[in-house]
């Protein structure tokens, strides 16, 4: 018994667990870990990832007229502060086909690829009314402007460092089962991700890119 012992605490990993944008980060620590984890060609290496959107999450239809799925960023939607000269306008969405039970909808737009192990947050919304099929340059009554990673309120379009790997930011809008979050502005990324995933019964996203 105490060889098995032993043996089973030898092969345990170590996680560490992050909530990300609806997901759940997991870094292993332990045997393997770099095999799970390979590097790109800038030498970071990425994790795996554990989905925080159920897979009872509805999926419906989200695009936008300033960018494609699977486009780059224009310049006038790219950020206007760290080194970067974009207009920093905020991208507008129009989405289709929701479940009929949804009674809110939240927006978020997180980079994966930011080399800071947790990824970066750049826009977050809540309370869009579910009257509302999509956002403008302004945001509908009711809706709350989240404070990303950069510590502002409201869209941050892209800006990756310098000579860095192309970066994709997931662009995604969520249907919520309830009216409000019930959260402040000043609610971390995290702590709003968190809340709003026990709530989404369905998911739409674009994933657009940028490089410089």
């Amino acid at each position: 018994m105490k060889k098995t012992l032993r043996t089973a605490a030898s092969a345990a990993v170590a996680t560490v667990a992050v909530v990300t944008t609806g997901v759940v980060v997991t870094a292993s620590t332990g045997p393997g870990s770099a095999a799970a984890a390979p590097a790109d060609q800038s030498g970071f290496g990425y994790t795996t990832i554990r989905k925080g959107v159920p897979d009872s999450a509805e999926r419906f239809t989200v695009t936008s007229p300033d960018v494609r799925d699977g486009g780059a960023f224009p310049a006038g939607n790219w950020a206007d502060s760290f080194g970067c000269t974009g207009a920093n306008r905020q991208i507008r969405l129009s989405w289709s086909g929701a479940p009929r039970a949804t009674r809110s909808y939240a927006i978020t737009m997180f980079d994966r690829d930011a080399p800071t192990g947790a990824g970066f947050w750049h826009w977050l919304v809540w309370d869009v009314p579910a009257s509302r099929h999509g956002v403008g340059p302004q945001l509908p009554a009711g809706a709350v402007a989240g404070t990303g990673d950069a510590g502002t309120v409201g869209y941050l379009g892209p800006c990756p460092p310098s000579g860095d790997i192309t970066h994709h930011y997931e662009i995604s809008v969520y249907a919520l089962d309830v009216p409000t979050l019930q959260l402040p502005a000043t609610t971390t990324p995290t702590i709003a991700a968190f809340t709003m995933s026990g709530h989404v019964i369905g998911q739409a996203r674009i994933t657009a890119t940028a490089r410089r």
